[in-house]
């Protein structure tokens, strides 16, 4: 059911969401809160206790208090009740009244209210009932009864009276006691202690228990900004310097001051900042050494290259008047050098691109015959496998800024991989494309990869399968160059592919050099029915999810 807000309104969700993450994200924050909370309910316990000690004092003393005096009070009235010369129902009825306005308060908002009713079983009626400040309703039947179960003894009540017209209920005192009129029978003195002033001082009590239970959670607030200050504040000292760091800002240190346990944290960590920066600075001048290693062994190697290319050239070409051992071995001399050749220019280029060197020269082309190109090529290397090339390409021409050379170089690495490695099964080799972006795919139906060999297929010098018999007998740089460069185009080559069900490569490139892919595009499928191909007339998967990922 969608929620009901108006333009302009908060969302209630939306805001606890951002609170909570508010809360999540901060340790002060955290720190603050739990410590008011937990300081809020120990103020909340500790004021109930109290509060409840207090108020049962009160009710203890004025109950006692109610007892004492009632009991004086009933005395005196038995006493008056039986030392009177008055034996007429009217003088009884004045001697009762003379007695309940003797024993009422000073007024009528404080002090005892007095109510005299006939006991339970005394019909006699001489004297009615009377009452001062008090109604009948609120004399409980309860009362009554447990006077007349034991009429020796005072029965004390402690319940809410009303006080009068247009005044609230309050909680009072009932003492019940028995006393008796001549002529007239038993009859019920009931007193009524209303807990006015004990009240008002239980008010003042709860509102200096709520001023001191708020000092208490203002002061438990204070102690926590200043510890949350105090311990909050270096520790985001060390995620600033650690955030710098890992930026790259290895000469950040914090402070030390002191010898306490933040001065041991931040003296940490400037010695793991140290350690780092000398572990990282002799990681880049080995890597510095390593790069003008390979360049420099790279270029010397031309020289001597070139002489044995020119003699091994000349030993191929007269192989056929060396006897047939001889032949042999300068056909493989032959075949080596070609290796060499290619080893050594793949070693070049990777170094190029570590010392950043790499020089890109992209013009506005047709993709489509630098594709047909690319299988021409591994045409002769394909039908020695038996493996059938098969082309999906679109009628018209697809024009993207790139500079030739290195992505026929990239396709070359594609398609021979495919044919080493698919089992003289077909190769199908796609082109598809949008308005932003085109993608070729390279897809075998050869032994494929494993989730591990997808991670490490782009990694330098690594097979598949090193005792696998390779045809071409490649060095293992080819596709670590390509995915190189893909990269300086702002293209992305992945890679998907099953153990048993091929695998397909893909190469996806801006068409212009103003259109950048931010994110890396969908995965590419594994399955066979998904692998990119345009059958039918139906529109690749590969198009749709390029096309989705830029309507996103």
């Amino acid at each position: 059911m969608a929620s009901d807000t108006r333009p302009g309104t908060p969302d209630p969700v939306a805001t606890g969401r951002h609170l909570l993450t508010w809360w999540r994200g901060s340790l002060r924050a955290r720190v603050i809160t739990s410590t008011v909370l937990l300081g809020s309910l120990l103020a909340i316990l500790l004021g109930s206790l109290l509060y409840q000690q207090v108020s049962r004092g009160l009710v203890e003393q004025a109950i006692d208090s109610a007892e004492r005096d009632a009991s004086q009070q009933v005395a005196n009235a038995q006493q008056a009740f039986d030392s009177t010369d008055r034996r007429d129902d009217s003088g009884l009825r004045g001697l009762a009244e003379e007695q309940i306005q003797s024993m009422s308060g000073p007024s009528a908002e404080d002090g005892r209210r007095v109510h005299l009713l006939p006991a339970l079983g005394n019909d006699s009626g001489v004297v009615e009932r009377m009452a001062t400040g008090v109604a009948a309703e609120d004399i409980p039947v309860s009362l009554q009864e447990a006077i007349a179960a034991d009429p020796a003894n005072q029965q004390v009540l402690v319940t809410p009276v009303s006080l009068g017209e247009g005044q609230d209920r309050a909680t009072a005192v009932v003492v019940g006691s028995r006393v008796s009129l001549l002529r007239a029978g038993p009859y019920d003195l009931v007193l009524v202690y209303p807990l006015l002033r004990e009240q008002e001082t239980l008010d003042l009590v709860r509102q200096l228990f709520l001023l001191g239970g708020l000092g208490l959670v203002a002061l438990v607030v204070g102690l926590a900004l200043l510890a949350t200050r105090m311990v909050t504040r270096p520790v985001e000292e060390v995620a600033k310097a650690s955030q710098e760091v890992a930026q790259g800002h290895l000469d950040e240190r914090l402070p030390v001051v002191g010898n306490d346990e933040i001065a041991q944290l931040a003296t940490s960590f400037n010695t793991m900042a140290d350690s780092i920066q000398h572990q990282i600075r002799e990681l880049r001048s080995l890597s510095q050494l390593q790069q003008r290693f390979v360049s420099d062994v790279s270029h010397e190697l031309r020289t001597p290259l070139t002489t044995m290319r020119m003699a091994g050239d000349v030993l191929h070409a007269s192989r056929e008047d060396f006897t047939a051992p001889v032949a042999r071995s300068a056909e493989l001399l032959d075949q080596e050098m070609d290796r060499f050749e290619d080893l050594l220019a793949e070693l070049l280029e990777i170094s190029r691109f570590d010392s950043g060197a790499v020089t890109v020269e992209r013009h506005e082309e047709d993709i489509l015959p630098t594709v047909r190109a690319a299988v021409q090529g591994v045409e002769t290397l394909a039908a020695k496998v038996g493996t059938l090339l098969r082309l999906h390409l679109p009628d018209e021409r697809v024009e993207v800024c790139m500079d030739g050379r290195r992505i026929s170089r990239i396709l070359r690495n594609l398609l021979t991989n495919a044919v080493e490695h698919g089992e003289g099964r077909p190769v199908d080799v796609t082109v598809a494309c949008t308005p932003q972006v085109v993608a070729v795919s390279v897809r075998d139906h050869g032994i494929g990869l494993t989730e591990e060999q997808r991670h490490q297929v782009f990694d330098r010098f690594w097979r598949a399968d090193p005792a696998r018999t390779r045809t071409t007998g490649g060095t293992g740089l080819g596709l670590a160059i390509a995915v190189e460069d893909a990269r300086v185009h702002g293209g992305w080559l992945q890679v998907g592919s099953e153990p048993g069900r091929g695998a397909c490569l893909r190469l996806v490139l801006p068409r212009t050099h103003t259109y950048v892919i931010a994110e890396e595009p969908p995965p590419v499928p594994a399955d066979r029915d998904l692998d990119g191909r345009a059958t039918d007339g139906v529109v690749p998967p590969v198009v749709l999810a390029l096309a989705t990922r830029e309507d996103d």
